[in-house]
């Protein structure tokens, strides 16, 4: 087995915008996509795709027909990364403007689910809040058409970084932070236009 590049396991560069298994969390809890990649014949190979943190695992899923989940289903290391900006820093110069933003990138090798179906449900509503409960249950089909696997988020394996502030420079010139959130527009109806709109939508909604 081949050991690990030092540089995998922490910040080589502003290492005070470290951040701990609490950033890492929030990171993931908030982010909506994230990518994961992993090395073919030497190549990088990056996806991005929608996922889940349920407790101390990052649950992936995806068509058993796409050719990146069953690659790394088969024990290919991943790396699974996610960004969230903050705000856009504005300074006098190019050079100093930035932007706050919390970022994680996890390793490992994916495993299978013990419980597809769960998994799929906790994703699910992940991503829609209590979606879930309003809807039929998985079919056996539909389980047979997915794969789902888990990243353990294992010590060392992690690393979390954020920035916040403003620009640092003095200048009697205008400096500041325009600050950027995600936000959701009304929904838009496509069948079932007699029909009220679910609740977990409505309440992603407002």
């Amino acid at each position: 087995m081949s050991t690990e590049p030092q540089q995998l396991h922490s910040l080589t560069r502003k290492t005070e915008r470290g951040g701990d298994r609490a950033l890492l969390d929030e990171v993931l809890d908030e982010a909506m996509v994230g990518t994961l990649s992993t090395v073919v014949d030497g190549w990088p190979w990056s996806v991005p795709l929608l996922f889940a943190r349920i407790g101390d695992d990052v649950i992936v899923h995806g068509s058993t027909g796409a050719g990146m989940l069953r690659h790394v289903a088969a024990g290919a290391a991943v790396t699974l990364t996610a960004f969230v900006v903050d705000g856009l820093v504005v300074s006098d110069t190019l050079f100093d403007h930035s932007a706050n933003y919390r970022a994680v990138v996890v390793r490992g090798v994916l495993q299978p689910v013990d419980d597809p179906a769960t998994a799929l449900t906790a994703l699910s509503d992940r991503i829609v809040p209590g979606r879930s409960a309003e809807t039929t249950a998985i079919l056996p089909k539909e389980l047979a058409a997915t794969i789902a696997l888990r990243l353990p988020i294992e010590d060392g394996k992690w690393i979390a970084k954020a920035r916040t502030g403003g620009p640092g420079v003095e200048t009697d010139d205008w400096t500041g932070v325009i600050p950027m959130r995600t936000v959701y527009d009304s929904p838009i109806t496509y069948t079932g236009r007699d029909a009220d709109v679910p609740a977990s939508v409505s309440q992603l909604a407002r």
